[in-house]
């Protein structure tokens, strides 16, 4: 189901921040890593829609987690990314490598103002 999915780059990005959340993480959790790590500004919807596909292709799963006291004792849904999901990046970073080193050394773009990374 999911290796013949192909990864659309928000949905990238998604999955990389529920990794660093790992072993399981919320939807609020990995907007706030997507606007503080990749300057990605999302609705707190756009966040659950993707990671709703992302579950439908296999690259997620996700439960219940426990009541928090937090948040009025409501339990928050939590999301773990699968060996599918983990397959699909992995993938993806080599297509990515690949294209970036078959670059020449004035092909490269410059990086984008205010940022020191290309």
């Amino acid at each position: 189901m999911g290796r013949t999915s192909q990864l659309g780059d928000l949905e990238e990005l998604v999955l990389l921040a529920a990794l660093r959340g790992a072993p399981a993480t919320d939807g609020s959790s990995v907007r706030r890593i997507l606007a503080e790590e990749a300057d990605r500004r999302a609705s707190v919807s756009t966040i659950y829609v993707t990671l709703m596909r992302l579950e439908e292709k296999g690259y997620v799963t996700s439960s219940m987690g426990a009541p928090s006291g937090q948040r009025g004792g409501k339990a928050r849904r939590l999301f773990a990314v699968t060996d599918e999901g983990r397959a699909a990046l992995a993938s993806r970073r080599e297509v990515r490598d690949r294209l970036w080193n078959r670059l020449g050394a004035g092909d490269t773009p410059a990086p984008a103002e205010g940022r020191s990374d290309a």
